[in-house]
């Protein structure tokens, strides 16, 4: 590769995190995510010659990138939680339903696709904007709607940088816009604690809810969660909420995960966990369940448990197992 071309390699480099973030938001797929942002770095590369610096070599990427999710999008898949799907199901009547990986918002991990370098405001931002709950609400909103309330709420580009982006005219982007804000509204993801860094009071949250979880006592585990609290499993399409369902489910269907060990991680801008199961073939522990925790108001307002370890412990750099 010539120094020319490994230059402008670089350059686009420089993006990728960025892009994977608007990519991931439009998208709600990590998989996605990273497939569309390579697709946009081929074309990118393989179009520099005709880039004629009208715009920002960055603001030309977002227009790449807008058009492969558009192209994606328009095959008609919207990613969700198991929560937009059904009604909350009664624990006495709770059965796991498999759907196909394509139905399910998945989980990312922080270093994928939040600045590692910005301000404390832009941070929170863009913490509270992977929030599983906010991108399954943002996948409410048609494609091109979407990437404006994107473009603009979050990323913070002018309504006339959208309009060139999009190839249309300001007043179309600001009733995008405004349609987007209301449907959203409609949507409202529950408010949640900022956890970057973890305040002193948090920590003291997650170390009870690792102690709680793995001694398996629910008295202590229920006395950490709100009345209302969340519980899902994908791929499956049940969810749970409220102490009584909560625990009528671990001390019943759920009791296989007694013994099990945490391992801390981050995703979504929210505490997580890799979950490890006792293995008696070996001894040791092996992968679970990637829990994602959502904090409210000093307690653990949901607890999403992604079930195919085998896609999420690699992408989130976790052990394969841990040993006894």
């Amino acid at each position: 590769m010539s120094d020319a071309a490994t230059a402008t390699t670089d350059q686009l480099d420089m993006y990728r995190r960025e892009l994977t973030g608007y990519c991931y938001r439009m998208l709600g797929s990590s998989f996605e995510a990273e497939d569309a942002v390579q697709d946009t770095m081929v074309r990118a590369w393989k179009a520099i010659d005709s880039f004629e610096g009208r715009s920002s070599l960055r603001s030309w990427l977002y227009r790449i990138a807008t058009n492969v999710c558009l192209d994606a999008l328009n095959a008609g898949n919207r990613r969700a939680r198991p929560m937009d799907l059904t009604s909350p199901t009664p624990v006495a009547q709770a059965q796991l339903v498999k759907q196909p990986e394509i139905t399910w918002l998945e989980p990312v991990p922080d270093g994928r696709v939040l600045p590692s370098v910005a301000d404390p405001a832009e941070t929170a931002v863009s913490r509270e904007t992977v929030r599983l709950a906010f991108v399954a609400a943002l996948q409410h909103l048609p494609p091109k709607q979407r990437a404006v309330l994107i473009l603009r709420e979050v990323l913070a580009w002018k309504a006339s940088e959208v309009a060139e982006l999009l190839d249309t005219s300001v007043a179309s982007v600001n009733s995008a816009l405004q349609r987007a804000r209301a449907t959203l509204a409609e949507q409202a993801p529950a408010a949640s604690d900022t956890a970057n860094p973890l305040d002193e009071e948090q920590k003291a949250l997650l170390e009870r809810y690792v102690a709680a979880f793995e001694g398996y006592d629910m008295k202590a585990l229920t006395a950490l969660l709100h009345e209302d609290a969340t519980m899902s499993m994908p791929p499956y399409d049940l969810w749970l909420q409220g102490h009584d369902d909560i625990v009528g489910w671990m001390l019943g269907v759920g009791e296989v995960c007694a013994g099990s060990k945490l391992v801390p991680t981050v995703a979504n801008g929210s505490p997580a966990f890799a979950q490890y199961h006792p293995d008696p073939s070996t001894g040791g522990f092996s992968p679970w369940a990637l829990i994602v925790l959502e904090l409210r108001d000093g307690k653990v307002a949901g607890m999403d448990f992604f079930l195919d370890t085998e896609r999420w412990f690699p992408l989130f750099d976790l052990p394969a197992r841990l040993e006894a």
